[in-house]
């Protein structure tokens, strides 16, 4: 395999300096711009005073008093990624959208037309030419390795690895270069005086699985350069949606937007489960006579219901025609792109952020409906949804019995 990671740099900041050349240069916040929100994104000006992103707003602007401090605007945010995914699309035989500005594409082949590196740097010079956005990428034989290597490229850069070099280039590297290890993992391989990705290669796999279990076995694999995981192919139709078929007919509007509410609460934890985002509602109406009708509307990437389900809302109130009983009803999200993480970080506070961590972890624990809204409470069934992340057949939320 050959494969490339193209990552844009500080993605948010790059957007708000198109848009305002007067902040180049300067240091720049972007989050929630009151004392209790949080970074999503920050310049590398902003980052020589050590800040970073989700630290809290109030500790970065004391670390770095004289920065820009910006709310962010996330359709500017998605409509620049959809630029760079629309380009890449016509580009690369297979691509791989992980997250709203990270991709994966797979040239396995390409060298015998093109030269696999000429390709990634032409194409990184065409996304710069057409969107002035700045934009990096690692080339190896494997994600892992591709991945750090564009970090390491950073900023505004490339780099390759040859087939046979990914060991020694990883050796000198922090262990936290390596994706999967979090500050947890990270604090766990420091207490064992783990500091080089060197360290790691030289320790024998048992040694990481009794510590670590099955996660050090693939951290293991990983600092040695090996990663067999292939590229799946982006697809705008992946999605995700719920739907409930009344016993009876209705035309109880309470009744109706709760189980709209309840479906949209609950398949917005699925996507936070399964570190996506979504850029599409649409909302489904069968009414008695069988006719189905459905609208649709494009939104800034996210997967937290306190924004999703006012969308919902306001697609059934412009669908529904209260002169007919309803059979059916129904929510799907689509256009899924992975980074779970980045919730909605220029609205929310931090407290926001600790209560969907929170509710999160009470689903994970006692089932998807142990927290609910008050809005969707009524809703004692809600449908069955369809996880896209699992592969899993439809999995039923909740009993059946109304």
């Amino acid at each position: 395999m050959i494969i490339s990671h193209f990552d844009l740099d500080t993605f948010f900041v790059s957007v708000e300096r198109l848009l305002d050349s007067r902040l180049n240069g300067r240091p720049i916040l972007i989050g929630g711009v009151t004392d209790r929100g949080v970074v999503a994104s920050c310049s590398y000006e902003a980052r020589t005073f050590g800040v970073h992103s989700a630290m809290p707003m109030r500790l970065a602007r004391e670390l770095c008093p004289q920065a820009v401090v910006i709310r962010g605007n996330t359709s500017n945010y998605s409509k620049y990624s959809q630029m760079v995914t629309e380009i890449m699309k016509e580009s690369v035989p297979v691509l791989e959208k992980s997250s709203i500005d990270e991709f994966y594409c797979d040239l396995t082949g390409m060298d015998q037309f093109f030269g696999c590196m000429k390709m990634a740097h032409e194409l990184r010079e065409r996304i710069i030419r057409e969107t002035g956005l700045p934009i990096s990428f690692g080339l190896s034989h494997n994600k892992t390795v591709s991945k750090i290597a564009t970090g390491e490229a950073k900023p505004n850069n490339e780099m390759e690895i040859a087939p046979g070099q990914e060991k020694p280039f990883l050796a000198p590297l922090s262990v936290k270069k390596i994706p999967m290890v979090g500050n947890k993992t990270y604090q766990s391989l420091r207490n064992l005086g783990v500091q080089k990705i060197k360290t790691i290669q030289e320790m024998p796999m048992e040694m990481m699985e009794r510590v670590f279990g099955k996660h050090g076995i693939d951290i293991w694999k990983k600092a040695q350069g090996v990663d067999k995981s292939i590229v799946v192919p982006y697809s705008e139709r992946k999605s995700i949606s719920s739907e409930r078929t009344f016993e009876r007919d209705t035309i109880d509007v309470v009744k109706l937007k709760g189980i709209l509410a309840a479906m949209a609460e609950n398949l917005a934890f699925q996507l936070r489960r399964g570190d996506k985002l979504t850029a599409c509602i649409t909302v489904k109406v069968r009414y008695s006579d069988f006719n189905t009708h459905s609208l649709q509307a494009r939104i800034p990437y996210s997967a937290a219901d306190h924004l999703l389900i006012p969308k919902v809302n306001e697609l059934f109130n412009r669908l529904y025609d209260k002169r007919l009983l309803v059979r059916l009803v129904g929510v799907r999200f689509s256009h899924l792109v992975g980074g779970g993480h980045q919730i909605n970080l220029f609205e929310d506070s931090e407290e926001m952020i600790s209560l969907y961590q929170a509710m999160d972890r009470m689903r994970n624990r006692f089932g998807d409906r142990a927290v609910l809204r008050a809005s969707g409470m009524g809703a004692k069934t809600i449908g069955q949804t369809m996880n896209p992340f699992t592969g899993e057949p439809p999995m039923l939320l909740a009993n059946r019995h109304a």
